[in-house]
């Protein structure tokens, strides 16, 4: 299985020995890939056209990364417990979850992913979303080999 997590932005050090763990953990059970790409300029102010604008251009560098399923992190998105998420990557062979800029995502990614996920209606800073995602997808592959990890 291949999984990627494509998000705008730099990742923060201090997230970093957290995301670096996690990674080390999924090579075990699948090929795993984060990309980062960069975050759309935009003025001091930005009005809904700069915002849409900034989106859309951020949608051309996502689109070029997706391979598989699409899974994109919408606040507005369906909610899942540890055991969904485990279930809906059980057959799966390849999969992007797509992290948006602080401005969230294009609608047309949103509009052509497979799923639109929702963690929870609580706003995260990107980079810990990246160490939430990378954790849970770990908890997904141990509850499908059936360890004691999940409790």
């Amino acid at each position: 299985m291949k999984i990627k997590i494509i998000s705008i932005g730099k990742l923060k050090s201090e997230f970093a020995p957290a995301l670096n763990e996690y990674t080390k953990r999924l090579g075990r059970f699948c090929k795993f890939e984060i990309i980062e790409l960069s975050e759309s300029y935009l003025p001091e102010n930005p009005s809904e056209v700069d915002i849409a604008k900034a989106l859309s251009a951020e949608a051309v560098s996502i689109k070029k990364h997706i391979a598989g399923e699409a899974v994109a992190l919408a606040l507005d998105g369906k909610s899942m417990s540890s055991e969904d998420l485990a279930e809906y990557i059980k057959d799966k062979s390849e999969l992007s979850f797509v992290i948006g800029s602080s401005h969230g995502l294009s609608r047309e990614i949103l509009s052509e992913a497979d799923l639109k996920l929702s963690f929870s209606k609580f706003t995260f800073p990107h980079s810990l979303m990246r160490v939430i995602l990378a954790e849970q997808l770990y908890r997904a592959f141990m509850i499908n080999s059936g360890s004691k990890y999940h409790k």
